[in-house]
């Protein structure tokens, strides 16, 4: 039997997150992008870069997958075990390589690539495993890594994208709503996350019914489980005056969107107000400096004298906000978007970003918890466009 290295397996209707028109515009960038680093081909192999220019999300499993870019040919490469999936979820060609010889991946990178050309790789992501294998079959003349600049690329939306988005942010809503109609004393914190997520996923197959469904998620925290923003759920059950981290996370064809709330079971103490109030109105002023010239840099210096003024910025845990677009909790970062104190990337129109203070102040301490609001603007001309629906703040959300 004739085993080949690779192959072209299509079949079915192509169905994408967007208009080919809008893989066709991120391209043409990309490829100007590489005519002006003298790069012959781009290697993308990360989830995020290679769902950017092609649509398709791969899943990997412990395989390699790519996305290949020249000057005329878009090629993702994919495993065999995904039979036409790839092909169906793509924009541009799509090859899968075999598992019957090693390193047929790099056989079929090569066959679209070219050896001994210019190669634009991911240096934020290619491990060195794989780079030393980059090195051997395309025998590069010399290799550019082009994470940076594609990830200024992303950083700027098309109309397209912040229609996505702003539909995820809806989505992300309808969870809240449906957490809080789920918070009641007694209850499991697994319990009122599966009910943001089911929320969710049904409002995502009812908005985008050709889409592939997966990633999306809750993380709902109470008591000291508030006290970080990423900490897991847990089988913890509510108690009268527990504070609540309530945070929605709808993936969109990739798209990531996020709401995130304090909340407090049926009454909260005058302690937790002061501290839950001050960030509200830490998050109303981060809001308001959300405009167009104003550097990531600055905005942050201006929210830590807000809480440095009221004796609260040392309980500060992280960075005030990021960016939105294709990015996961588990791929993809637009850390060049990010309202930290080392950023001085300069807000644009058509940037998306979060405005995310969060105080954490420790258990035993008056008011002890994380203290988190969120909200997603889309920068525009006039300032920005808060696309977050649900409400924040003590009046709302003392809830069961």
């Amino acid at each position: 039997m004739d085993r080949p290295q690779h192959y072209r397996f299509h079949q079915g209707d192509r169905i994408l997150p967007f208009a080919g028109s809008e893989y066709d515009a991120r391209l043409t960038k990309l490829r100007a992008d590489m005519a002006a680093a003298g790069v012959d081909a781009c290697v993308f192999t990360s989830m995020h870069n290679v769902a950017y220019y092609s649509g398709f999300l791969y899943c990997a499993f412990g395989r390699p997958y790519a996305l290949v870019v020249t000057p005329t040919d878009s090629v993702t490469m994919s495993a065999g075990i995904d039979a036409a999936q790839p092909w169906r979820r793509s924009h541009g060609d799509s090859i899968t390589y075999t598992d019957w010889q090693r390193n047929n991946y790099w056989r079929a990178i090569q066959l679209v690539a070219g050896s001994g050309k210019t190669i634009g790789y991911e240096g934020d992501h290619l491990s060195i495993a794989q780079k030393a294998l980059l090195d051997e079959f395309l025998t590069p003349s010399r290799c550019v890594d082009v994470a940076p600049v594609t990830m200024r690329q992303r950083m700027h939306k098309s109309e397209a994208e912040i229609e996505l988005i702003r539909a995820g942010a809806a989505v992300a809503d309808v969870g809240g709503f449906a957490i809080k109609d789920a918070v009641k004393e007694g209850t499991r914190e697994i319990d009122v996350a599966m009910a943001g997520r089911d929320a969710m996923e049904l409002e995502i197959a009812k908005r985008f019914p050709d889409a592939e469904y997966r990633d999306t998620w809750v993380w709902f925290q109470s008591g000291i489980n508030t006290d970080g923003a990423h900490n897991p759920v847990t089988s913890r059950k509510l108690e009268r005056g527990d504070i609540l981290s309530l945070n929605t996370f709808p993936m969109i064809s990739g798209y990531y969107t996020a709401l995130e709330r304090t909340m407090f079971v049926a009454e909260v103490d005058d302690a937790s107000r002061k501290i839950w109030e001050a960030n509200v109105a830490a998050h109303e002023y981060g809001m308001s400096l959300l405009v167009p010239g104003a550097s990531c840099a600055e905005i942050t210096h201006k929210i830590n004298d807000f809480f440095a003024e009221r004796d609260l910025l040392q309980y500060r845990t992280f960075g005030y906000g990021h960016s939105f677009g294709v990015l996961s909790h588990y791929y993809g970062r637009e850390a060049g978007l990010e309202l930290r104190e080392d950023i001085d990337t300069v807000l644009e129109p058509g940037m998306v970003i979060s405005m995310e203070p969060m105080l954490t102040i420790a258990d035993g301490k008056p008011g002890a918890g994380g203290y988190r609001e969120h909200d997603i603007l889309i920068i525009n001309e006039a300032g920005n466009e808060n696309i977050t629906g649900y409400p924040y703040g003590p009046d709302f959300n003392v809830v069961g």
